[in-house]
């Protein structure tokens, strides 16, 4: 069976993008990187659901993932967007063409509720692409619900699983159960809200969207070395930014705008269908970032 995916915290990176047409911007996704390079995360993940992976062509996605592991040295996970089978492997040889080696887990979505099609198309692309796979439970974008017990039957049949992305809430008692079922290492998502009490059910750490990914590495170091008193203190100065960011339908538009305050890409836009920012919550964006620590505003504004 392959090795479980490293603890700690996996940057899940957004793509900025540029103008009225929505290029992809390569320098703030080289500057965006090598700050979560700098600031100690663990691994990165790209084209996921926050990098808009759903809304990129296929050689923009190329771009991404070239630009990504020209930039760092940090292993990788790469998303794939499809549901069924055939897109998926094709999506997954593109990500394996691109990354080689450095490819450390393909992300794959649940694309059904019942274990046995699960694992048969889990080892399916395992079999075309020869990747080490991330399962990813996300029913808000997969639109697929599976019970966590099937969720266990399906990964315990797939000897190249190395994680699992629990996000279907509530995530900590299913983070509990996958823990202590699966030789797998678990990580919530779902931009941190979750994260303490999911280190608390045995969690491996974190794999999401924060604007602020130094909150993240706090907590889960604190949990390492001090247990849950200490993670708890090391988080509560950045739980009111997670939740601001949490906000259903326009989080995405927030990370960005928090990001682009920081002075790590240069635009904030969203692709549609996604939503922009509410301008009437800028102000409160700007009063979260300042009272946040590590958010010091860096000269974009």
């Amino acid at each position: 069976m392959a090795q479980p995916l490293a603890r700690g915290v996996w940057g899940v990176v957004s793509t900025p993008f540029l103008g009225s047409a929505l290029d992809i911007d390569e320098t703030g996704l080289t500057r965006l990187v090598r700050h979560y390079q700098d600031i100690g995360v663990t691994g990165l993940t790209v084209l996921g659901v926050f990098g808009e992976a759903s809304r990129l062509a296929s050689e923009e996605r190329r771009t991404v993932l070239e630009t990504v592991a020209d930039s760092v040295d940090l292993p990788l996970v790469a998303g794939v967007t499809s549901l069924a089978t055939a897109p998926v492997i094709e999506e997954a040889r593109l990500v394996t063409d691109t990354l080689g080696d450095r490819l450390a887990g393909l992300m794959v979505q649940v694309n059904s509720p019942d274990p046995l099609t699960l694992a048969r198309h889990l080892n399916a692309v395992h079999e075309a692409s020869g990747a080490p796979l991330v399962i990813q439970d996300y029913p808000e974008a997969s639109r697929v619900a599976i019970g966590t017990a099937d969720l266990v039957t399906a990964a315990g049949a797939v000897p190249s699983a190395v994680a699992i992305k629990a996000e279907a809430p509530p995530t900590p008692s299913a983070v509990a159960v996958l823990a202590a079922e699966l030789d797998l290492s678990v990580f919530g998502g779902l931009g941190g809200l979750g994260l303490l009490d999911e280190l608390a059910c045995g969690a491996a750490g974190a794999m999401t969207g924060f604007s602020c990914p130094e909150g993240l590495i706090a907590c889960t170091r604190a949990w390492d070395e001090g247990g849950y008193p200490a993670a708890r203190d090391a988080y509560l100065p950045y739980l009111p930014l997670v939740n601001f960011e949490a906000q259903a339908g326009i989080g995405l538009a927030v990370r960005k705008e928090a990001i682009r305050r920081r002075g790590l890409i240069l635009e904030s836009g969203v692709r549609p269908p996604a939503r922009p920012l509410p301008g009437t919550l800028v102000p409160q964006l700007a009063r979260h970032l300042a009272a946040t620590p590590g958010a010091t505003l860096r000269g974009v504004h």
